[in-house]
């Protein structure tokens, strides 16, 4: 029995384990809340966050809209910070690039809080 007929003849879940390098390379559509620390100035936050979203572009993908929705106060103290600036990115790129944004992200000490989401799902 060849390959093909062999994936053909196998359930859906059994089929899915003989190609993760598909998976990997398929562009998804993501929506990401940042919220930086509230001491900064505000008009060095966009040239901040286009030097990280390079990671995206550079791996094929592409930053959609760029949202900054300004200085709110939070429900709760993050790092003994009571404020943050809010940004929502909407961009398309693979789960790996996405992951890569998300831990470049949590590196930098001026960003409080990241949150991605799959907006397909």
């Amino acid at each position: 029995m060849r390959a093909s007929n062999a994936a053909t003849l196998l359930s859906r879940r059994d089929r899915d384990r003989f190609r993760p390098k598909e998976v990997g390379y398929r562009m998804r559509h993501y929506e990401m809340m940042i919220i930086l620390d509230g001491e900064l100035d505000e008009r060095t936050v966009q040239p901040s966050l286009e030097k990280f979203l390079t990671v995206v572009t550079k791996d094929g993908g592409t930053v959609d809209n760029v949202d900054t929705w300004g200085r709110r106060r939070m429900a709760y103290d993050i790092k003994k910070k009571s404020e943050g600036i809010y940004v929502v990115v909407d961009f398309t790129s693979t789960p790996a690039t996405a992951a890569e944004l998300d831990r470049q992200l949590g590196l930098n000490e001026s960003i409080l809080r990241t949150k991605i989401l799959r907006k397909d799902a």
